[in-house]
């Protein structure tokens, strides 16, 4: 029988979350119901709250979520009830991506975690008065005390495991963290910029402090990001407001802090298109730009092809191409020894409040807004 808990709606595109009574359909063989215990907001939940993807509304958001197993379909290996688990994407696990282990670009990812607001075959997970709602989001829909969960979705981690402070690791975490160990792989003595100093962003600086790179350059516009990137491990700093409006002549700072020698890396995570022009001209010979930052469906930034012959490559990133039952583990090893200080980044927020923790998160001054249950 279909249980009822208490969710976080988007009603229309544009409008507050509301919290409201909802039923959760009953878990499907491979799938598991989990009690939400914490659930990080990330700016992909915003931009599909504000209508820019076409998530079909109302829904339930949330895809950074953490909790507790309750129930678990028939064909479930992988916790069982009373397991601590993270929440992140899901994959459909049978394309050849996901047996090559990069579910992460999964060929069904698109309607399977981001636009579908379903299960593959169309079914919702979440109704309201008996209509379907927007749901299945990255294979949860975490703003809810209860969460019907793809098996594929959920990590278990130890038992008295922090979910409050590990349960941005399903996404923003992964993503930046990702981006420097699965992609630009520093070289001993490498130079990593890493522009935009919001939650993927700090992620990545600390995750190049991990590596042997020994320059790492954190670009932003916000004084107090960028001082706290310095204590996470950047060794310089670029204050953009500095060089005037949309960032122009970022690459020629960049260049004047490296000698001329230019990024052996640049993680772009701010979505603006001009930044991310600019640091692509910033590369180093044999220099790679990761773009994480998604700016609008169509948006171009031109390439001098000239320019990026000498070794010069510019990839795109989700989810830091993670293979999440092998690197959030890793990262819950990495937060339990104060390798890798996620708490800099939380700020905590009841659920009944998320629109502060959202207005919050918009206005700058939370980093990492995670809701408490």
């Amino acid at each position: 029988m279909p249980q009822t808990t208490t969710a976080a709606l988007v009603e229309t595109a544009g409008a507050p979350f509301s919290l409201a009574e909802v039923e959760l359909d009953d878990p499907r063989p491979d799938e598991v119901v989990v009690r939400v215990t914490a659930a990080g907001i990330c700016h992909t939940d915003l931009g599909v709250a504000a209508g820019a993807l076409p998530f079909p509304l109302p829904g339930v958001l949330g895809h950074e979520g953490a909790g507790i197993v309750e129930a678990v379909g028939s064909a479930v290996t992988r916790v069982r009830p009373g397991d601590q688990v993270l929440l992140s994407f899901t994959s459909c696990g049978r394309c050849a991506n996901c047996r090559d282990g990069h579910p992460a670009y999964c060929l069904a990812w698109l309607p399977l975690n981001l636009l579908g607001g379903a299960r593959a075959d169309g079914s919702a997970t979440v109704r309201k008065d008996g209509a379907a709602l927007g749901s299945h989001f990255f294979g949860q829909s975490s703003f809810a005390r209860l969460a019907v969960v793809d098996e594929r979705s959920l990590v278990r981690v130890p038992e008295g495991a922090p979910l409050d402070l590990l349960a941005p690791l399903g996404c923003g975490v992964q993503t930046g963290f990702g981006a420097v160990v699965n992609v630009l792989r520093p070289r001993p003595g490498a130079t990593i910029v890493v522009t935009g100093a919001g939650a993927v962003g700090l992620s990545a600086v600390m995750a190049a402090r991990l590596t042997p790179a020994t320059r790492i350059i954190a670009v932003d516009r916000v004084p107090d990001r960028l001082e706290l990137a310095v204590q996470l491990g950047a060794t310089d700093t670029l204050d953009t407001s500095s060089l005037g409006s949309g960032s122009a002549g970022l690459a020629a700072a960049l260049a004047d802090l490296t000698g001329g020698h230019g990024a052996d890396g640049v993680i772009e995570t701010t979505g603006n298109a001009l930044v991310l022009g600019e640091a692509i001209n910033a590369l180093a010979v044999r220099g790679c730009a990761v773009v994480v930052g998604a700016p609008a469906f169509g948006t171009q930034v031109p390439v001098d092809v000239n320019f990026l012959l000498p070794g010069r490559t510019v990839t795109g990133l989700t989810l830091g191409d993670s293979e999440t039952e092998t690197l959030l583990p890793t990262l819950v090893d990495l937060v339990a020894a104060g390798r890798l200080p996620v708490e800099r980044l939380v700020r905590h927020y009841k659920f009944e409040d998320i629109n502060t923790a959202v207005a919050d998160m918009v206005a700058g001054t939370a980093v990492k807004p995670v809701l408490t249950f």
